[in-house]
């Protein structure tokens, strides 16, 4: 992979003035050969394995930091989901492998470990509901744990009971903590055809058919787009594609060549570079500001979701051209309490809830890190969740879920959650109410489009 010293001025440059960096390097790991009747022995065997497989992660991604000038904002692990390691546990049995989960990112000084999850998304096995029960107390009582609940695919539907089970943790999470605004709740994602090599969190996990040990990669420059946008006034909307495509191609290009020589050092597989412009409460590193530098007044206007839809497209497409290992979502994420421009639309009345709904549509995840009134009625976030599966479903690709009511708070209140989790103003939820059609459960047939064999 070659680069032209043009290539290498860009990215200095990328990086020193537009906010572009390495958003997160996590290494993937299967622990399908930790598996033991006794807990206690399966935890000491996740520790030990965890800790052996990524003991040089830190290091070596504070080396390449050093060699490459390129900023790598997260270190994380995403390990197989938890719930397929069942022998028979009981809830109380699951929370010893999470401790021994956070024991070991600890050790390996990692920011958040992915993967204290469960695939539901057309039943249940007793594993599935015995850790879906104690992940409140999980997310609660550790920092670094992070959780997510397949409950919806193309090819199966959406599973009503698993979104209100799913409804019941995020209730118990918010409540246990409280007095921290529901954060909890942040480590926590609600899925429709999750992906199994995203390197993301909350929502990481480590798939069956990935290889024993993976370094994926996640990419990301807000300001690196919006700066490409603010240098073509005058372009139409197709020579506007065309511009993000090879502004995307160039940090696709050096996301890869980062993510490669980690992957050998660790000597571990490369798996993909997934290349999302994620923002962060930072001025200048927003995702609503590319939507606005594209003309629109303010982010949730109307042509709010065609502008994100041409974003999403060019992102996808100008990965495409630099790597044939793009993955994971891979695209345009709609963080309100992370992305500053977001927070202000929401505060002007210019975004609502079913706008961003209706983003999500063509974004490439879902209604994410949004607040809202701590007394919400269940039913209308299981109600909310099953809207959110259901254009993930019938569209054929990835959307997710990641609310927080928060405790004793009510619309307009505003709540900080910290970090790069930012601060949200909670937003209005429609108080008419879907009980009945939430209480009648079961599951939610597949689409015709699941048909394709």
């Amino acid at each position: 992979m070659a680069y032209s010293s043009e290539e290498i001025m860009e990215t200095i440059n990328m990086v020193e003035n537009l906010h572009f960096d390495i958003r997160t390097v996590t290494l993937g790991i299967s622990l399908f050969d930790c598996g033991d009747p006794n807990p206690s022995a399966a935890a000491q065997k996740i520790y030990d394995k965890i800790t052996k497989t990524g003991a040089q992660l830190i290091s070596t991604v504070r080396m390449m930091e050093k060699t490459y000038g390129i900023p790598i904002v997260n270190t994380r692990v995403a390990v197989t989901p938890i719930s397929l390691l069942d022998h028979g546990y009981s809830s109380e049995d699951f929370l010893v492998i999470a401790y021994a989960l956070e024991k070991a990112a600890n050790t390996l000084g990692i920011d958040f470990l992915g993967g204290f999850s469960a695939l539901t998304q057309k039943g249940f096995t007793k594993g599935d509901l015995n850790l879906i029960a104690i992940i409140p107390q999980v997310l609660s009582t550790t920092e670094k744990i992070c959780g997510s609940l397949n409950v919806a695919s193309t090819k199966a539907g959406i599973n009503m009971d698993a979104i209100n089970h799913a409804t019941e943790v995020i209730f118990k999470a918010a409540g246990l903590t409280a007095e921290r605004n529901g954060i909890a709740c942040a480590k926590l994602v609600v899925f429709a055809n999750a992906p199994e090599d995203n390197p993301f969190m909350a929502g990481a996990f480590h798939g069956i058919g990935e290889a024993d040990a993976a370094i994926n990669i996640g990419i990301s420059g807000p300001g690196v787009v919006r700066a490409t946008i603010e240098r073509c006034p005058d372009h139409d909307l197709g020579a506007l594609a065309e511009e993000i495509k090879k502004t995307v191609f160039k940090i696709t290009r050096a996301g890869e060549l980062i993510g490669r020589k980690v992957s050998k050092k660790l000597g571990v597989a490369f798996g993909i570079v997934d290349l999302s412009l994620a923002p962060t409460p930072t001025p200048g590193d927003s995702v609503a500001n590319i939507l606005e530098a594209m003309g629109l007044a303010c982010c949730g206007a109307h042509g709010t979701t065609a502008a994100l839809a041409l974003l999403n497209d060019a992102v996808k497409k100008g990965g495409a051209m630099a790597s044939s290992s793009v993955g994971g979502l891979s695209g345009s994420f709609i963080p309100v309490s992370e992305d500053a421009g977001m927070i202000a639309a929401v505060q002007c009345g210019a975004l609502s809830l079913s706008k961003l709904e209706a983003m999500t549509a063509v974004c490439s995840v879902g209604l994410d890190m949004i607040a809202i009134p701590g007394d919400t009625p269940q039913e209308i976030i299981a109600a909310l969740i099953a809207d959110e599966m259901a254009i993930g479903v019938v569209n054929n690709k990835t959307t997710a879920v990641r609310i927080i009511p928060v405790p004793g708070k009510k619309v307009g209140d505003k709540v900080s959650f910290g970090g790069l989790l930012g601060e949200a103003p909670v937003m209005a939820v429609n108080n008419y109410s879907p009980k009945k059609f939430v209480e009648r459960g079961g599951r939610i047939p597949a689409p015709l489009r699941a048909l394709t064999n």
